[in-house]
């Protein structure tokens, strides 16, 4: 059965690592090099536990240690090849091993089976996840500016969600340390998930076999943990009020996470 943690998640960085019985799987590398280390051995794994790192997109938020981090570890790198070639100029002092994905691809990596998905957002070739084994099915949706009906179905059946709740509306509307133009690209249709939005996706996805909804990507003034998960929350509420909400935090990795749960599992 797959199990997840969240490294640390906010709008300053973003990394999480899943694991299956046979396979460990770093996703983005928004943190220093230093700080995944740390936060590794604190969730009781090492570098060389690492059998890949799967990328989303290029942004610094989700690669900004990458370059330290693959001199040290020879995981390889699973990216599309546009966001190889956005990052290829970063590695100075590593060459990392690259294994390319074809967005839309479907592959097998040791006992998982992964789905990479396009995802709107203002990158070269941003991905989202569906990761599975015999047991669980993961989705993972990192920065999105709305959620077309491709999404919606690929994530359709997941026993836990990661996904971004970047923003509250009123509090992005109200925020005053951000141009208007800076809130425009956040709200807009390649920018990120407001909690509504984010709850408008788990309240179409949500089933009895949903355990959980882990939501990421928080903005540390224009959100807040407790408005995002009342507002998933609520989402849920009618189709799998038994789902837990779980907020990552920016500072230190949340619990192991079992992906699903078999008492949950759909007949």
């Amino acid at each position: 059965m797959i199990s997840l943690t969240v490294l640390g998640s906010g709008s300053s960085g973003n990394c999480a690592v899943l694991r299956s019985e046979n396979a460990c799987l770093l996703i983005d590398a928004g943190l220093s090099s230093r700080r995944i280390c740390q936060r590794l051995e604190m969730v009781g794994l090492t570098v060389n536990d690492l059998d890949g790192i799967l990328l989303t997109h290029e942004h610094g938020d989700h690669t900004q240690g990458l370059e330290v981090f693959c001199r040290v570890s020879k995981a390889p790198l699973f990216s599309t090849s546009y966001t190889q070639a956005a990052l290829r100029d970063h590695f100075v002092k590593s060459s990392p091993t690259w294994r390319l994905m074809q967005t839309g691809s479907v592959f097998e990596f040791k006992d998982l089976r992964i789905e990479c998905f396009p995802v709107p957002h203002d990158a070269v070739d941003p991905v989202g996840f569906l990761i599975c084994d015999h047991e669980s099915r993961l989705g993972v949706l990192s920065d999105v500016g709305y959620v077309p009906n491709l999404i919606r179905d690929r994530l359709g059946g997941v026993h836990t969600l990661f996904m971004e709740a970047n923003y509250d509306a009123i509090l992005l509307d109200e925020d005053t340390r951000r141009p208007w133009p800076t809130k425009q690209r956040i709200s807009g249709k390649h920018g990120h998930l407001s909690n509504d939005q984010a709850a408008e996706l788990v309240e179409h996805i949500a089933h009895s076999g949903l355990y959980q909804v882990v939501l990421g990507h928080l903005s540390e003034d224009c959100n807040h943990p407790d408005i995002a998960r009342s507002r998933i929350e609520l989402a849920l509420r009618e189709k799998a009020a038994h789902a837990r909400v779980i907020c990552a935090d920016r500072h230190a990795p949340t619990p192991w996470l079992e992906v699903a749960m078999k008492m949950l599992l759909p007949v």
